[in-house]
């Protein structure tokens, strides 16, 4: 069997379970070598547990056309928006819009810890806490 050659590395987002090959998921995919119909069917069915969460995606196309993709978790922010329950972090520096417990830290921190470059979950839950306070939401009991 010959070697595939790799043809492009990429990265998107997109929701879990519901992507569509619109904009700006479709232009992209296209421009990178890789067939968005396809693409949309075996994403949104590895994905149709996670139901519209912003999922990231790793995306290595080769030159005969095929593609892989690796599901990542879905980024540090909209877990922490998600977990106190808001639609945006602060726009302003030093301005509290909410919080979140260290429980909820921790598993946020779990559910992120394979893709964060921390050695123990505690180094995780500090991670995640400094992405909080630097989006204007305090981590209750850290």
């Amino acid at each position: 069997m010959a070697k595939r050659e790799v043809a492009n590395v990429f990265k998107l987002m997109a929701p879990g379970g519901q992507a569509t090959p619109a904009p700006p998921l479709g232009p992209v995919l296209g421009a990178n070598g890789v067939n968005p119909g396809q693409f949309i069917q075996q994403f949104n069915a590895a994905t149709a547990h996670l139901n519209g969460k912003l999922v990231g995606c790793v995306v290595t196309s080769y030159t005969d056309r095929t593609f892989e993709f690796e599901i990542k978790s879905s980024p540090a922010s909209t877990l922490i928006k998600d977990a106190a329950g808001l639609d945006k972090g602060s726009g302003e520096p030093q301005t509290i819009v909410g919080s979140i417990t260290a429980d909820q830290c921790r598993a946020i921190a779990e559910e992120k810890f394979k893709d964060l470059n921390s050695a123990t979950v505690e180094s995780a839950m500090r991670v995640i806490a400094g992405t909080a306070r630097s989006m204007g939401i305090r981590v209750e009991g850290m």
